[in-house]
């Protein structure tokens, strides 16, 4: 029987957790808001308007949040060319695929920022398939993501383990039904992964690699 490995790109594979926080904190200055950086990382994994939401509150003027999104997308652009993977990431892709896994990322990104996620990554041969933010009407964390991914692996939810970094992850996984891991990669706290539904944790790529014997993803 078929089993989808699905992952979350930012901050799981490519290490664009801290470039996101910086850019988003940048966008918010330059349109006058003062949000903490710290605030701005515990959003990082949303939608971008579900981020803006979070961080400005409901009473916001949500004729800006457009203009906001744009401003961080021109700053993070900035860093297509340079985004680095994190340890492990293609060897760790690669290795399931070979396992008989069918590998497919789920991620908030689309368009050209998928495609530079992608290029850093460089394992496009052992990726089956993307659901990407523009394929799905809600983001993480609701389930809708995930459950787009089983689609396309054509795997059902109880043969499928999903790996990200965030809450925003590990809820969404959760609900979609699916076994989730954690990694610690994305700069979030080992607890509160685990509080929010992960099985397991790891350091990165790397160690659930080298773990993968004694992992969901055995």
């Amino acid at each position: 029987m078929q089993r989808a490995a699905v992952f979350d790109v930012d901050g799981t594979l490519v290490d664009t957790n801290h470039l996101h926080v910086t850019t988003w904190w940048e966008a918010f200055r330059q349109a006058g808001h003062r949000v903490p950086m710290h605030a701005v990382h515990r959003a990082v994994g949303l939608a971008s308007g579900d981020l803006v939401a979070r961080l400005l509150g409901e009473d916001r003027d949500k004729e800006q949040d457009a203009e906001l999104s744009a401003a961080h997308k021109a700053l993070y652009g900035q860093y297509f060319d340079r985004l680095p993977a994190l340890p492990g990431a293609g060897d760790l892709l690669r290795r399931l695929a070979a396992d008989g896994w069918t590998v497919v990322l789920a991620t908030s990104a689309g368009g050209s920022e998928l495609g530079a996620l992608r290029r850093a990554i460089d394992a496009d041969d052992a990726i089956e398939a993307t659901a990407s933010a523009d394929d799905v009407d809600a983001g993480k964390p609701a389930p809708e993501p995930v459950e787009h991914a089983l689609e396309l692996a054509g795997v059902p939810a109880e043969r499928a383990v999903f790996v990200g970094d965030t809450v925003w992850d590990m809820r969404a996984g959760s609900r979609a039904g699916v076994r989730c891991v954690g990694v610690l990669c994305g700069g979030l706290p080992r607890a509160d992964l685990e509080e929010a539904g992960a099985e397991a944790v790891y350091a990165d790529p790397a160690d659930l690699l080298a773990s993968l014997r004694g992992s969901p993803l055995a």
